[in-house]
């Protein structure tokens, strides 16, 4: 079992947010949540570049050619399957407030609503 088989199976997928309304700093309609997107983008890369720079360090330190390992890297299954749940979880952070939009939107529609739409419809000419 690898680590993101556990991870997954440690923390169900439950969808959570934040309640009440969020504060916004620009009249731009959708401007808030791009600058939301862009720092957690800036934040994934920092840390990226942080970590990275560690793995340099300490290959050189050990006398190791990482770079010439990396291009030669055959990922195993397990391997593959870690990187693409880190990526899914990567995403959600990324589209959080597109989801939590949704989920609201999502919310706010009953089934009642939907019958008086259509009932409303139908009276039309």
């Amino acid at each position: 079992m690898t680590g993101a088989q556990d991870m997954t199976q440690e923390r169900p997928h439950v969808i959570r947010h934040a309640r009440g309304k969020r504060p916004e700093f620009y009249d731009t309609p959708g401007l808030d949540q791009a600058m939301a997107m862009i720092m957690t983008l800036a934040n994934e890369l920092s840390v990226l570049r942080d970590r990275l720079d560690s793995a340099e360090r300490v290959a050189k330190a050990s006398g190791l050619d990482l770079a010439a390992g990396i291009e030669t890297l055959e990922l195993d299954q397990a391997a593959l399957e870690e990187r693409e749940a880190r990526r899914q979880d990567f995403l959600r952070r990324l589209f959080y407030l597109q989801l939590k939009d949704a989920d609201e939107a999502a919310q706010a529609h009953t089934a009642e609503g939907f019958n008086q739409t259509i009932a409303d419809i139908a009276l039309q000419d």
